[in-house]
């Protein structure tokens, strides 16, 4: 017999059965009085999970989808803007930049640092006039979560957009973009949105909406002007996934039923039980290990050991599917994704399929510990 599947990656992410049987329900035409009942629900509650008052852009596409649109509406070519990188995801932002002809500086950390304000205010008054800063929340590729509200705030005096990448963090650690000053956040569904993969969203601060905010760069599809007047009549510029439209707005009634806040601390606390049962293994974080990590814990091989194979061999022998590192650190470490339709059991599943795969690797690790502690943490967590 086949084994059962366990999916423990920072996404895609597991589905709950309700959004799945959602999406089983017939296709309905999205020009249909039906659909857009649901649409109108849909775009308010993603207003409510991105804390903004502004017009939230839905596309039919992946979060790198929004991620490009951003910087084909806020930015013209040549135009100067600033990327803050410490990862895979603050190197896509330079990559979309430069692709459309950006003046790129980049504020660089290692991978695993956290970015601070501190360094983006020093590099925004040596580079004056710049029209945008991208930021990203939740560097999946490490496990680092930044502190967005500091780095807002340090961009302000400069007058450039405050961009962010949230599109692992939405919905799984705190984003207020109204309250934070923040213009534009981007993000996906296949994160802690628990919906398939397939649709991207953009919240847009009513300054970017100025005369003075539109860009030269060519646009069409991600268009937003385009996009924001089709939704004012509860319509779509293009053809939209409109079944997983439907998903995402049970999703969204979902994680909004059980209040934002809760799941804040849901994570929190997943995080904090993850990296408690991988150390009490006598394994080494490559995450932070504090309750910022509340997205994805990244965690180094052991000694002698492949990351890649481990995750490969939990694959095909448990039916476990874990991440392996990006880039330089592929082979060298292995992450475990916690956001979404995810619980503490979850987590006991992951560090004991972890456990099982070193010890057939050889690596020499303190066994039979790991769930106890995660389970330990957890349960100490939820009664404070």
């Amino acid at each position: 017999m086949a084994p059962k599947r366990y999916l423990f990656t920072p996404g895609p992410t597991t589905v709950p059965p309700e959004v799945l049987a959602a999406m089983a329900e017939p296709v309905v035409h999205h020009r249909s009085p039906d659909f857009r009942a649901i649409y109108s629900e849909c775009l308010q509650r993603l207003k409510q999970v991105f804390r903004t008052s502004s017009d939230v852009l839905l596309f039919t596409a992946s979060g790198t989808g929004a991620m490009e649109s951003a910087v084909a509406n806020l930015c013209s070519p040549g135009n100067r803007v600033v990327v803050v990188s410490a990862g895979s995801f603050g190197e896509r932002w330079i990559q979309i930049a430069e692709r459309y002809g950006c003046e790129v500086q980049a504020v660089r950390y290692e991978w695993g640092e956290t970015p601070s304000a501190d360094d983006l205010a020093a590099t925004l008054r040596q580079a004056s006039g710049a029209r945008a800063v991208f930021l990203t929340q939740s560097e999946t590729s490490t496990g680092v979560v930044a502190d967005v509200q500091a780095l807002a705030a340090a961009t302000r005096p400069s007058g450039a957009h405050v961009v962010v990448d949230a599109v692992s963090s939405l919905g799984a650690v705190p984003l207020d973009v109204d309250a934070w000053g923040v213009d534009v956040a981007c993000s996906g569904s296949q994160k802690a949105l628990m919906t398939p993969p397939g649709l991207a969203m953009a919240s847009v601060s009513d300054a970017v909406w100025a005369p003075e905010g539109s860009s030269s760069s060519p646009r069409y599809y991600f268009d937003w002007d385009r996009t924001r007047r089709a939704q004012e009549k509860l319509d779509a510029a293009f053809t939209p996934a409109t079944s997983l439209v439907v998903a995402l707005n049970v999703a969204l009634g979902m994680i909004l039923e059980g209040g934002l806040e809760q799941a804040f601390e849901r994570h929190r606390l997943l995080g904090r039980a993850c990296r408690e049962g991988a150390k009490a293994m006598g394994l080494e974080l490559f995450s932070p290990d504090d309750d910022s990590a509340a997205v994805v814990t990244a965690i180094k091989a052991p000694e002698g050991v492949d990351a890649a194979e481990l995750v490969s061999q939990l694959r095909d022998r448990y039916g476990v599917q874990l991440a392996n590192g990006q880039a330089h650190l592929k082979g060298k470490i292995f992450r475990i994704g916690h956001i979404g339709y995810y619980d503490v059991f979850d987590i006991a599943t992951a560090l004991g399929a972890v456990e099982l795969g070193l010890a057939d690797l050889g690596a020499e690790i303190e066994r039979g510990v790991a769930v106890t502690r995660a389970l330990e943490v957890y349960a100490e967590g939820a009664r404070v």
